[in-house]
């Protein structure tokens, strides 16, 4: 377990994310806070993850105290167009079927907050679809309900598992947590 020199907290209610920092070895708590995910619309897509990763990561920065704060964002882009968490099953496969055959990037932007101030990053991964059918479509968003997940999927469940045939980047970037960059991040504030 790897202590740092204040505690870590991970201010996310994903338990993908919660995993991943934990399966780096790191000790640390989690606490949320409703925050704001709109973003100015001339905003460039390139740049959203890291913008709603530091809103995030603002929501604690009049009570910081002696923490590591732990924000993170991930959005899909297609076409130059961002496709959010699905509203419905409807929304769902419509994103689905715009992914199935073609590649679209994973962006997942980071926030850390620390007594020392604050800083942020984006990684990115491309990720590409094999076609998919209206069978496999219905049976993923009826059995693993990826409504909480950006793009309608996730890729460590039967999507990622059966259509993601090719992946440059970090899979954990996918998830939703750099991990690699992550752990470079907080090595400084190691005890």
């Amino acid at each position: 377990m790897f202590l740092l020199k204040y505690p870590l907290v991970l201010a996310s209610g994903s338990p993908r994310r919660r995993q991943l920092l934990a399966d780096a070895g790191f000790a640390f708590t989690i606490e949320t806070r409703p925050t704001d995910e709109l973003f100015p619309a001339d905003m460039p897509v390139d740049d959203v993850a890291e913008f709603l990763a530091r809103q995030k990561a603002a929501e604690f920065a009049r009570d910081l105290g002696e923490r590591v704060i732990l924000c993170a964002d991930t959005v899909v882009i297609l076409d130059n167009q961002i496709l959010n968490k699905p509203i419905d099953a409807a929304d769902a496969h419509r994103m689905l079927r715009s992914l199935s055959g073609r590649a679209h990037r994973v962006r997942t932007g980071v926030c850390l907050l620390t007594p020392a101030g604050l800083s942020s990053f984006t990684d990115e991964a491309t990720v590409h679809f094999a076609e998919l059918t209206d069978e496999e479509i219905d049976y993923y968003i009826r059995v693993c309900k990826p409504f909480d997940k950006a793009g309608a999927y996730g890729a460590q469940d039967f999507i990622g598992l059966v259509a993601v045939h090719r992946l440059e980047g970090s899979f954990y970037t996918v998830m939703g947590l750099p991990t690699h960059r992550v752990y470079q991040a907080l090595l400084p504030y190691r005890a």
